[in-house]
């Protein structure tokens, strides 16, 4: 099965997304020519460092590149301001310069984190994407959002800063429990949800087989995904407009995490799950969207393992069960604010999502009492 490459057109700031097996064995021949210097900086975690670091580092020492490691604990908790400014010390502790290159080799914490380091060191210096999460590979390393978390909220502290290149090796996939396997597919079912009502049927037929290891059919739903993802960027690369759309799902489930302080009980992709399920509910509520999309989406979702909405997740809540009001407030600092007020992503149906700018939050808190 060949690597299949997706463009980000951006400009000056372009860059390819390479999707294949093995890759990390020859990461040099993709990471050599976007090199200013011969020198780059892993990040990693200790999970991903005893999987795949050794073949990073063979791959870069092949190529004659001087290369150190940081390797930070897994886990959300290390999105935050003290392991930021721990990461920020040991760059500078190791002399990098402005050409040397950061290496993000993990999931989306590694990602996120390792990419708002490399915006605000020396200014600015250049890194390069090696995700090995599915939820990384499909979303956050694809688009240059980086960002920490804060006792406020999840992402709120970043930048925008575009990698110079995302190399997702699938072999990286098999390594993944099923849980953490399971919390990427919710991002990847969003895509189909947005705009793309046939590539959410062919999760339908396909999910389980992706989930279960199928090669053919995981390339395909992280190509997919990111074809689906570089398009949007490419319009919008800083979130003035259609790029909000990636959001469906994450006002719901960014409330969700912060209500349990971001920890293991309820992943990032488990909470998206849960809140594309509450958004199509919301929306058929407001009489925007058929009731039987909305239950083929949480069929779907809850098919293959995944939680859609409150009650699925409800073994995660204080006692199982969510308090509305609790929740209402969280998303009172949801980065979507627009003079005040919450902007979610409904849907009129399946791959017909949209932007509903002062969504009434009275009638959002009657839903979530309702369903908790």
């Amino acid at each position: 099965m060949s690597h299949i490459t997706v463009p980000v057109a951006l400009g000056a700031r372009s860059y390819d997304i390479h999707v294949g097996a093995g890759l990390l064995t020859k990461a040099d021949e993709y990471i050599l020519p976007v090199l200013r210097q011969k020198r780059a900086v892993i990040v990693t975690d200790e999970n991903v460092a005893k999987l795949h670091l050794a073949k990073l580092e063979a791959a870069l020492d092949r190529a004659g590149v001087k290369r150190d490691t940081i390797v930070l604990p897994p886990g959300e908790h290390t999105k935050d301001f003290s392991f930021l400014q721990k990461l920020l010390g040991d760059l500078l502790d190791l002399g990098i310069e402005r050409r040397t290159m950061l290496i993000a080799l993990g999931g989306g914490v590694i990602g996120d984190l390792a990419g708002f380091a490399a915006s605000i060191v020396l200014r600015g210096i250049e890194f390069v994407q090696v995700p090995t999460t599915l939820l990384a590979q499909v979303d956050s390393s694809v688009g240059g959002k980086t960002a920490i978390d804060t006792r406020q909220g999840k992402n709120l502290i970043g930048a925008f800063h575009q990698p110079r290149l995302v190399l997702a090796d699938l072999d990286a996939l098999a390594t993944l429990p099923p849980r953490e396997f399971l919390a990427g597919y919710a991002e990847v079912v969003k895509y189909g949800l947005i705009d793309d009502p046939d590539f959410f049927a062919w999760l339908e037929q396909n999910g389980a087989a992706a989930r279960d290891g199928d090669a053919a059919a995981r390339q395909q739903a992280v190509v997919t995904s990111c074809k689906a993802k570089a398009a949007i960027v490419t319009r919008d690369e800083k979130e003035e407009g259609d790029r909000a759309l990636l959001n469906l799902g994450h006002t719901f489930a960014h409330a969700l995490e912060t209500e349990l302080g971001f920890g293991a009980d309820l992943l990032h992709g488990e909470a998206v799950a849960a809140g594309m399920g509450l958004a199509f509910d919301f929306s058929v509520r407001q009489g925007h969207c058929p009731a039987g999309d909305a239950e083929r989406v949480k069929r779907h979702l809850r098919s293959l393992g995944l939680p859609a909405g409150l009650q699925d997740a409800g073994r995660h809540a204080t006692q199982g069960k969510w308090d509305a009001a609790r929740l209402i407030a969280h998303m009172g600092h949801d980065k979507k604010l627009r003079d005040g007020k919450v902007t979610f992503v409904l849907a009129r149906g399946i791959g017909k999502a949209f932007l509903a700018p002062s969504t009434d939050l009275a009638a959002v808190e009657a839903l979530l009492r309702e369903t908790a």
